[in-house]
């Protein structure tokens, strides 16, 4: 409402500087162009200056909404993975397994709402990322763009599997013809089935992460060590997950000490776009 009342007390004010020099233009010719170059002068001049500190303060918002919206990513991501899947999920013990889903069935809903959320925030935010460094090195952002959607197409279409459970545990009576044990096998299979397509899609933002951070290395646009925090998360994501695939049983003695740096790396990149954003000078220098 007070941007609008604005321009309307500019348009109302040229309009009275118009009419003004009109009425003198009346009293003594040839003054009018001269009176009225002045103020259109120091309007364009003005609007030239407020274009400049919109342009600054968009790139500040800019990077704190992709810090905000990776604040996000990472809050989801825990609370689905360690809150739900981790908490729920007895290892080879179906029956058990079933029988937590099936008593805390609204918190299994909740992690599987959560997964969907991580996802659409951390649209913003690569998109974002992308925007700031592309003029750096834009080949190496492509890829880098290509791997991580990849990485969100496989886990999205993998949570397929993780609401498999409430399917198979519902009680309808089309599930009748098989027994309930049975019923509780499929399900921890599925939520293991999911569990290896996270892993996959987890090698892609691995690369996505180590390429990003080599990019912070080389700009320095945000600070050398926030790169090389990010590039090694990326590693222990591929290390995580290349270790679970190769080991009998798809055990993984080595994510415990892996989640640490994986956790610093990360919120090292989304409290810096949150709370100092990106020095945009220093990649207009290396473009």
């Amino acid at each position: 409402m007070f941007g609008k009342f604005s321009e309307f007390s500019k348009v109302f004010f040229l309009f009275a500087i118009f009419w003004l020099n009109l009425r003198n233009h009346r009293k003594a010719g040839g003054t009018l162009a001269v009176r009225l170059k002045t103020p259109c002068k120091f309007k364009n001049d003005k609007q030239q200056l407020y274009q400049t500190d919109n342009e600054m303060i968009s790139d500040k918002n800019l990077a704190r909404i992709a810090g905000f919206c990776y604040l996000i990513v990472i809050a989801t991501g825990l609370f689905s993975e360690v809150f739900v899947r981790q908490s729920l999920r007895v290892t080879n013990d179906a029956l058990a397994t079933a029988h937590n889903i099936q008593t805390n069935e609204m918190l299994f809903r909740l992690g599987f709402v959560a997964d969907l959320v991580n996802f659409v925030a951390g649209i913003p935010t690569i998109l974002i990322i992308y925007h700031f460094f592309k003029k750096s090195n834009k080949i190496v952002l492509q890829i880098a763009l290509a791997l991580v959607i990849i990485q969100t197409a496989i886990i999205a279409i993998n949570l397929l599997n993780q609401i498999t459970p409430l399917l198979l545990l519902s009680n309808d009576t089309y599930l009748n013809t098989f027994q309930p044990n049975q019923l509780a096998t499929l399900s921890l299979l599925s939520l293991n089935i999911q569990s290896q397509g996270y892993g996959i899609g987890l090698v892609f933002f691995g690369f996505y992460c180590m390429l990003i951070g080599y990019i912070i290395f080389k700009t320095n646009a945000i600070p050398k060590i926030v790169g090389v925090a990010y590039a090694l998360a990326g590693l222990c994501y591929l290390i995580n997950s290349f270790t679970m695939f190769l080991s009998k049983g798809f055990t993984n003695p080595l994510f415990i000490y892996l989640a640490i740096p994986i956790f610093i790396g990360e919120l090292s990149l989304c409290l810096w776009l949150l709370i100092k954003g990106i020095d945009t000078t220093k990649l207009e220098n290396k473009s």
